[in-house]
């Protein structure tokens, strides 16, 4: 495989290679209000619910907040959202922004698996609080025994979003 050859999972693939390895990093801590920034009281997620209620996606059994994971050395490229929403204008002052959603899937040694969405706010759309490339959001219920510098793998459909090797790593 060259260094930037595209990693698409099949199920099969997933079970030989153990899925994609992230590692938990910590966020701005906007989306769950733990920066304590004023302008978005109890944090930009919880303030989103409704609007994605409304919607048609019910994020209520997932904590509000995302877990952030690092996939360096690997870079992402979306290919088909789950989900898609345009120019929603969850905040009073702020600019409309455009939404995207992943499954996901966490694998953990010793911990049963857990399913969620990846969270991606459209950086084109986003006025502040920009992620680095290899960084995404992940929205999981409230999980046991996750905590920054974790390893943990990833399963993403690959019809939803496919990954690559970084440029500058030699493989």
């Amino acid at each position: 495989m060259t260094r930037n050859d595209e990693i698409r999972m099949t199920n099969d693939e997933f079970r030989e290679l153990k899925g994609i390895p992230a590692t938990i990093v910590q966020g701005h801590r906007v989306a769950s209000g733990l920066n304590g920034n004023p302008m978005f009281p109890g944090g930009t997620l919880r303030m989103q619910l409704p609007f994605f209620a409304a919607l048609g996606l019910d994020l209520n059994s997932f904590y509000p907040g995302t877990l952030n994971v690092s996939i360096t050395p690997l870079s992402y490229r979306i290919v088909k959202p789950k989900l898609s929403f345009r120019n929603v204008k969850w905040h009073p002052t702020e600019p409309a922004e455009d939404f995207s959603f992943f499954d996901v899937t966490v694998h953990r040694d010793k911990w049963p698996a857990v399913s969620g969405l990846i969270y991606f706010p459209h950086p084109d759309t986003k006025p502040t609080h920009f992620q680095k490339p290899d960084v995404l959001e992940l929205l999981l219920p409230w999980t046991k025994g996750l905590s920054y510098g974790n390893d943990i793998m990833l399963e993403v459909p690959g019809e939803q979003m496919s990954f690559t090797r970084a440029e500058n790593e030699v493989v």
